[in-house]
């Protein structure tokens, strides 16, 4: 799956109406959308979803954060697409972003960073199947 990834717009964008605006950054960075949904994950849909984190401090908050307004879940075609949408996302605290990455223009803070991008070929395509079953 080298040339797919996962990503979602997070709350905290969708509710600042930041969909279009991060699509169109997508899009003009010669990202393909493959699939495409506006949904609201439930707290328990959270928590599988980040079960990898589920001894981490931050474990529920993160998933209180995931389930409480909509996000848009997305599989993206590119060449390199992992590594080439990691990088176009930016680091995960936008105090540490380069301008011009998506977290840099847009999050609030390293929880509300507003965008999420898969890590690795294999977790894109788990995340991918989790949100758009084969």
């Amino acid at each position: 799956m080298s040339n797919k990834t996962f990503m979602m717009i997070k709350p905290d964008a969708v509710e600042r109406g930041l969909i279009g605006k991060i699509l169109n950054d997508i899009s003009e960075a010669g990202f393909e959308i493959i699939s495409l949904k506006l949904t609201h994950l439930s707290i328990d849909d959270a928590r599988l979803f980040y079960s990898v984190h589920k001894d981490r401090p931050f474990f529920n908050d993160l998933t209180q954060y995931m389930s409480r307004s909509p996000i848009v879940a997305a599989v993206l075609k590119k060449e390199s697409a992992v590594s080439e949408f990691r990088n176009l996302i930016g680091d995960t605290d936008p105090k540490n972003a380069k301008d011009g990455t998506i977290r840099a223009k847009y999050a609030i803070s390293k929880g509300e960073n507003s965008i999420h991008g898969s890590d690795s070929d294999e977790n894109a395509e788990i995340e991918s199947t989790f949100h758009f079953p084969k």
